[in-house]
């Protein structure tokens, strides 16, 4: 099935017959509710066919024939259809939602948690935008055709089946024209495939340009204003929907052009129907009710063959989303999952060494480092310097294993970094860089981010080590109000105080300051550094910047220079 369906879309079987195998893993699991769905979809279905012939036997056996207790039976059994129709529908259409939901929110979790394994590199490289467009959208697309266009190609597979056996019932020789129709339609969609998928394609494309450019821009309003530059901003937003309107449009008009065909192959057969039946009426080779009734299953067989025709113009839809989606799917992490981790032991001290690194990054054959070596004792403030763009940062994430060195080794108290489970290395190294990372929600929750277990005493304990008592004072609820998004009303020293409290509470093994004080006043970078020194007092400090300020008092320094860690006399305040 996988193979057949992946090859009918574009003949890639390969890559889409894994990416299908992938989506059914989450259609399996809801078997049982698929299966009710379909139960129920069939009992519709049987309502829905029985509604024609109870009209056909209320003209020729109630009203021609003059039988009125027929005519008043018959009417009542149309109501009870009705009503069970009604409810049947309802009932059909609850659960359907539910399970669409599942199913969309296990595939939309299922890429955000591959999404979380992978490095920063990956981030650096790809628009924010296009990741949510392929989240968001394109996720959606899918779960629509594993739900959505499999119930109705099961409602139209079954409304189709017993049409045409109600048609054949009726007249065996109308019938040929349903056999005529079909074929035609089929001819004319395979032609018209592949120009609405490069359509579909270049609109899933469009719509992540917007979400770029918003999300790109909506953060840096503030700088925008600043510059006088929001007419160049609204002119370039005029300009992306303008391309997005214009490949709408031409979508529109493919589809339309998609659909007109077989919609006007619908109505011809339709008009040849009732000149043919209604010559035979007029002559009493047939009963009205029995025209009547044909011309309504005809109608009826017709919707679900332009259903499943639809459902071809589908397959092109979600195959676009599914390529997208499959592109996220396909990337690897840097550090994949290796069942031999071990955790971290829980007397580790904190001495780093570093032991003749070499690294690029992916994809690049420059080294960052080369052959660097160095020793960090445990408990020691460590002053770590050198020019921008000399990797100072890239040792950090090293540290933190987003990647892995080509060759050498990092250790901490002897144990190769590669043999820890990173999660828990991870969260022995607490960095507070100059980007303070908060989200929207309150103060309180933005503490306890690191440390979800952590108790309400434990919080407000935390904040009041990291001097956040006047901050708490001044918003009106306290410790439990709203910062906003991204802290933006909070001041630089503030937000670094809410980092302090954060690592305090992650309780780490080794402290990083990145140009953690680079936007603030050296008053408050000297408040900063104080409570640092105090809180983290007899732990592995590493400090990052470019002020002598900031690294005044450290015990060692360490210079990444030419790619090599060379060793530097203290600072002495």
């Amino acid at each position: 099935m996988f193979r057949w369906l992946s090859a009918a879309i574009d003949g890639q079987g390969g890559h889409l017959e894994d990416a299908f195998r992938w989506l059914y893993t989450f259609v399996k699991p809801q078997t049982k509710a698929i299966m009710g769905l379909m139960l129920l979809s069939v009992f519709a279905s049987g309502m829905v066919l029985l509604q024609p012939w109870l009209t056909k036997t209320l003209i020729d056996d109630g009203l021609i024939a003059k039988d009125y207790d027929t005519l008043v039976s018959v009417a009542l059994l149309m109501i009870s259809v009705g009503i069970i129709s009604t409810a049947l529908s309802g009932v059909t259409r609850y659960l359907h939602t539910r399970l669409s939901g599942r199913i969309l929110f296990a595939l939309r979790d299922n890429l955000y948690q591959h999404l979380q394994t992978l490095s920063p590199s990956f981030y650096g490289k790809r628009r924010i935008g296009d990741l949510l467009s392929r989240l968001d959208g394109d996720v959606a697309e899918i779960q629509r055709f594993a739900v959505d266009s499999m119930f109705s190609a099961v409602s139209s597979v079954l409304g189709l089946v017993g049409s045409v056996v109600m048609l054949l019932a009726l007249s065996w020789k109308l019938s040929l024209l349903v056999l005529i129709m079909i074929p035609l339609e089929v001819l004319w969609l395979r032609w018209m495939r592949r120009k609405v998928e490069v359509r579909v394609r270049t609109i899933r494309e469009r719509s992540a340009d917007l979400s770029s450019f918003l999300v790109e821009t909506l953060p840096a309003m503030k700088f925008i204003q600043s510059v006088g530059q929001e007419h160049r901003e609204r002119v370039k937003l005029n300009t992306l929907n303008e391309n997005y309107l214009s490949d709408l449009l031409k979508l529109q008009v493919t589809e339309f052009f998609t659909q007109a065909i077989p919609g006007t192959l619908t109505s011809l057969t339709r008009a040849s129907a009732f000149l043919i039946g209604g010559y035979w009426v007029i002559q009493g080779d047939w009963q009205l009710g029995s025209l009547i009734a044909f011309s309504t299953y005809l109608g009826m067989a017709v919707g679900p063959v332009n259903s499943l025709l639809g459902l071809y113009v589908a397959i092109q839809r979600m195959s676009v989303s599914l390529g997208r989606v499959n592109e996220l799917r396909i990337e690897q992490p840097e550090i994949p999952h290796d069942a031999s981790w071990k955790p971290l032991p829980e007397n580790v001290t904190g001495e780093l060494r570093f032991n003749n690194l070499s690294f690029a990054y992916p994809g690049r054959e420059q080294l960052i480092l080369s052959e660097a070596s160095a020793e960090i004792p445990a408990g020691s403030k460590v002053a770590l310097s050198g020019p921008s763009g000399v990797g100072k940062s890239t040792l950090i994430d090293l540290m933190q294993r987003y990647y892995d060195p080509q060759s050498g080794s990092i250790t901490l108290d002897g144990i190769d970094i590669r043999t820890i489970n990173p999660l828990e290395l991870r969260k022995s190294i607490a960095v507070v860089s100059q980007d303070i990372v908060l989200f929207r929600g309150s103060l309180s929750e933005n503490i306890r981010y690191a440390s979800p277990e952590a108790s309400d005493q434990q919080v407000e304990a935390a904040a009041e080590q990291a001097q956040l008592q006047s901050l708490i004072a001044e918003l009106p609820q306290g410790i439990d109000s709203i910062i906003g998004e991204r802290g933006q009303q909070l001041s630089g020293g503030q937000r670094q105080r809410i980092a302090i409290a954060r690592a305090l509470l992650q309780n780490p093994i080794i402290l990083v300051l990145d140009e953690a004080t680079a936007a603030v006043d050296e008053a408050t970078e000297a408040q900063v550094i104080d409570a640092v020194d105090q809180l983290f007092a007899g732990r592995t400090r590493i400090l990052i910047s470019h002020r002598a300020s900031t690294l005044a008092g450290a015990e060692q320094r360490v210079i990444l220079q030419d790619g090599k860690l060379l060793a530097g006399e203290a600072i002495i305040a």
